[in-house]
């Protein structure tokens, strides 16, 4: 059976998504350039969003003491012995909120990503089994929907005639109660209007969405699917809430556990499946569930299995119920 997408997976895949952009595989690099969060400097709070832990997601070599010229060239030899396929590389600025200061400043960093690997020295990883010389075709950059402005979008749009730019936001949930609960420091409206706004200037749009956050039902939750199925989005990340050493929300969950409902294994699988029923199948589902070191947990078991066996196991669930990406979704 072929979906509308074009492929027989039974979701619209981050990977098949990027096959008809480039015309095969591409990957990211991430890349720490050192910038901070208004949540955490005093602009809007000192305490951050309970739940974050930007350390448990950054591969090793991602440091904001290397310059980003050298982050490029090790993340390229780090995926290029994992992905071989890859030659082709955005550059994903991900800690943190990366459009988070002036705009002459935000030129100078991106820009230097942009320049690509001409100026690198020779890579250690070539071998014949290796691809052709890697190139980075664009970049992704992760912030908060609070901080963007119509200048930033009109220079994005310029790069974007050249390399390949999209723009990811953390939004976490549908819900303002939530996020206030979270200490997000915004709500979802400014999620919304940020979305709107970067569509408008025709730049591609992802979202990121925590399930499991404290106060929300599983109905809460499966009723956002139809929210987030109205936002002019690009791609999607839904991660289960993983709850991180050192971060308030463990301290929460340490002293009031009652509080939290952790999906189990099987659990979420039937969940995310029930929820991808209902998405927009328009919409491009970059990931299904978070994966981290599992030094940095303090929360279920399961969560340390690697993603790819995660997503194995939802694949083959959404075969056995017969169910894909908007099976359901109603317009």
């Amino acid at each position: 059976m072929t979906f509308p997408w074009g492929d027989n997976r039974r979701f619209n895949s981050y990977n098949n998504y990027f096959t008809k952009q480039f015309g095969g595989r591409v990957q990211k690099i991430s890349i720490d350039a050192g910038f901070s969060c208004p949540n955490r400097d005093g602009k809007i709070s000192t305490g951050g969003c309970t739940f974050c832990s930007n350390e448990a997601f950054n591969p090793s070599y991602c440091r904001p003491e290397k310059s980003i010229k050298q982050q490029i060239e090790e993340g390229i030899e780090f995926h290029q012995k994992r992905y071989r396929k890859a030659n082709k590389y955005l550059a994903y600025f991900q800690p943190f909120s990366n459009t988070y200061k002036p705009l002459e400043e935000l030129k100078r960093i991106y820009e230097q990503a942009l320049e690509g690997i001409d100026s690198i020295p020779a890579l250690s990883i070539a071998r014949n089994d290796m691809p052709s010389k890697p190139q980075i075709v664009g970049i992704v950059i992760g912030t908060r929907p609070d901080l963007v402005d119509e200048s930033l979008l009109q220079y994005l749009n310029e790069i974007q005639q050249t390399h390949y730019v999209m723009l990811e936001y953390g939004v976490e949930s549908v819900y303002d109660e939530t996020l206030k609960r979270v200490n997000r420091g915004h709500d979802f409206a400014t999620a919304e209007h940020a979305i709107r706004m970067t569509a408008d200037y025709g730049i591609p749009c992802g979202a990121h969405f925590i399930f499991g956050l404290p106060g929300e039902t599983k109905t809460m939750m499966l009723d956002a699917a139809n929210i987030i199925s109205q936002l002019p989005l690009t791609t999607v990340k839904f991660h289960q809430l993983q709850i991180f050493k050192g971060t308030k929300m463990a301290e929460e969950y340490l002293e009031y556990p009652e509080h939290f409902h952790l999906f189990d294994l099987k659990e979420y699988i039937d969940f995310v499946i029930d929820f991808a029923e209902h998405l927009n199948p328009g919409i491009v589902i970059e990931r299904f569930a978070g994966e981290v070191p599992p030094r940095y947990l303090v929360s279920e078991p399961w969560m340390k299995l690697r993603y790819d066996e995660v997503l194995r196991r939802i694949e083959k669930r959404m075969e056995e119920r017969d169910i894909w990406q908007g099976k359901k979704y109603r317009q």
